[in-house]
């Protein structure tokens, strides 16, 4: 303990609770509808409700557990149930002029770990939290300088963590190269599992695992998105050409692996058939990994649900039921790999573990063919199988979570999809007018852009300017929020329906700040994709001697993670050209936003 009074724990917990009170606290009415009391719960980022009665005064508490737990289905219910159905009462308050010691027994008598704070006419002016009280102690007595402040010391433990489970999740490809005896893949994948499991437990040594905001919350899904991708450089060291100088080698290497983690699916390799199965599984898997919002998942399904706002900012379709919702779409895209694979090798009779290769790249959106020459002479029914999994990875994990368990189907949700169906439906119409390609051939196409699979059956270097630009703009668009798909999002789209108001300076002031956000927000995404498309198409126009009409559909891949290509960029490429491509594709699959929210905080 420190030996200054100042900081001694007697003279702390003799502060005012005034003093460490939260003063943003969210107070409704009684007969508020639960409905609108989980919409103001989430526009204000909070977790619990004062509710008051007719005459103003505090009657009973409701958080956001109590509208989980004691309402069962809110889109059904929610309607019909108002505050005072679910509230916590009699509530337990004090007052504004006791100390933290005061607060501190009476939540251990209570059991509570918060109380609203009382004004002299019994109105809430604010709420002191028991972790509040226990972090004052904690930086009273703390004598050894930090090293770290909270927020980078949050960063790194949340940061290690995700490292070590993604080291045991890649234990999965290194077991199957094992089985299969491909000793020298084997080795590579075991030696990124182990650089994953040291790095997170290095990281885990310097940070603390607490709860993070949105703006350290990118900072965590970016960095762990580079780590996963230079870790992942290994293997690949092992099976490229090996009379490389060590900066090609890395160069091919790190572009190689960002574009299997962003699902890229930009392949290097000019004969990838003549690969171990075992490789092409890894790759396809690390596709799977990293269009599964693999970090996302990680988080919510070992933090408590109060814990988990700071990621609801990068999700659309947004729900409560975050834990629920990402285990049950785990559950659900295994069954849809399991379920693609053996349509696959029915009409297709081709090895199993290229099919699963195939069904795990195609549901993640990632482009990644197993073979040269797997999409060679396909039966009507294995284009088809392949464009039903490229659309299940382009809908919201919400929309599949929705045919489970029968609820949170928000109209929110319906119009993006429907949109997303209209979208895609009239550009594969355009397509087969405009592209002189057959009608099964042009609708594949255009559901691997708006998807952005990127799986293709031949070059798309030959295709008029007309086809090239409707395949760039369902790249840019791509496919609905929270889904393995790349791009801008529909949802994001939807949020320009107020574009007017927004630019009007009288009707702006209507709009909540909220709204102003993600209109801002989609604004400069929207700018960004075209303009960084640009910029590298040029470029790589003047750099590998191409049209720019090629050089451009070729960086819009890259940038969407859409992985449509041209031919442009290859083994011969050079090296910090594919370096800053590697990057491109991990802000792409970021959707920029996590790199907009790091850098403009006031938007997160």
């Amino acid at each position: 303990m420190s030996t200054n009074p100042e900081r001694a724990v007697s003279y702390i917990l003799s502060k005012y609770v005034t003093k460490y009170m939260d003063q943003d606290v969210l107070t409704l009415s009684m007969n508020t509808q639960t409905r609108d009391a989980a919409r103001m719960l989430r526009h204000y980022e909070t977790d619990d409700i004062i509710v008051t009665d007719n005459d103003n005064l505090p009657v009973g508490i409701v958080t956001d557990e109590d509208i989980l737990r004691k309402v069962s289905d809110v889109t059904v219910y929610a309607e019909a149930t108002k505050l005072k159905d679910i509230m916590t009462t009699p509530l337990i308050t004090i007052n504004e002029k006791s100390t933290l010691q005061d607060a501190l027994h009476k939540m251990r008598d209570n059991g509570i770990r918060k109380l609203p704070v009382l004004s002299k006419k019994n109105m809430v002016i604010g709420m002191i939290f028991q972790t509040t009280i226990a972090n004052v102690i904690r930086d009273a007595t703390a004598t050894p300088p930090r090293l770290l402040s909270p927020p980078v010391k949050a960063i790194l433990g949340n940061l290690g963590f995700v490292l070590q489970f993604a080291g045991v999740l890649l234990l999965v490809p290194a077991i199957l190269a094992t089985i299969l005896e491909d000793t020298v893949i084997a080795t590579g994948i075991y030696l990124t599992t182990v650089l994953l499991l040291v790095t997170g437990f290095f990281l885990n040594s310097y940070g603390e695992k607490s709860s993070l905001n949105l703006q350290q919350a990118s900072v965590l899904v970016f960095s762990s998105l580079f780590l996963l991708t230079l870790f992942g450089t290994v293997p690949y060291l092992y099976v490229l050409p090996s009379n490389e100088t060590s900066i090609e080698a890395f160069s091919n290497a790190f572009f190689s692996s960002a574009a299997g983690f962003t699902t890229g699916g930009i392949s290097l390799f000019q004969e990838p058939e003549n690969l171990s199965q075992s490789f092409t599984f890894f790759r396809s898997y690390t596709q799977l990994v990293g269009g599964m919002s693999f970090i996302y998942l990680v988080i919510t399904a070992f933090y408590p649900e109060s814990k988990l706002q700071s990621m609801r900012g990068f999700i659309s379709g947004r729900t409560l039921h975050m834990k629920e919702l990402f285990l049950t779409i785990t559950v659900i895209f295994s069954i849809y790999i399991v379920i693609i694979a053996t349509l696959l090798y029915v009409f297709g009779e081709r090895n199993i573990i290229d099919n699963f290769s195939l069904a795990m790249s195609t549901l993640a959106t990632g482009g990644f063919l197993p073979t040269s020459t797997i999409l060679d002479d396909l039966l009507w029914q294995e284009d088809l199988i392949l464009m039903g999994g490229m659309i299940l990875g382009a809908l919201p994990f919400t929309f599949h979570y929705a045919f489970v368990r029968k609820k949170f189907l928000s109209p929110k949700l319906g119009k993006e999809v429907l949109t997303y169906f209209a979208i895609l439906g009239s550009a594969i119409i355009l397509f087969i007018l405009i592209s002189g390609l057959d009608p099964l051939e042009s609708a594949f196409y255009s559901v691997s852009a708006s998807t952005t699979a990127g799986l293709q059956q031949e070059s798309l270097a030959g295709l008029n300017g007309g086809a090239h630009a409707i395949l760039i703009i369902l790249m840019f668009i791509g496919g609905c929020g929270f889904s393995t798909a790349g791009g801008l999002k529909i949802f994001r789209l939807l949020h320009l329906r107020h574009i007017r108001f927004f630019l009007s300076k009288v009707k702006r002031a209507e709009l909540t700040s909220e709204t102003k956000k993600e209109i801002t927000s989609t604004l400069i995404i929207l700018a960004l994709f075209p303009t960084i498309s640009a910029v590298a198409g040029l470029h790589l126009a003047e750099s590998e001697q191409v049209s720019y009409q090629d050089a451009f559909f070729e960086s819009a891949g890259v940038i969407t993670t859409g992985g449509l290509s041209a031919g442009v960029i290859d083994l011969e490429t050079d090296p910090a050209t594919k370096i800053v491509l590697g990057f491109l594709m991990i802000f792409g699959r970021l959707e920029i936003i996590a790199i907009i929210y790091i850098f403009v905080p006031k938007l997160s």
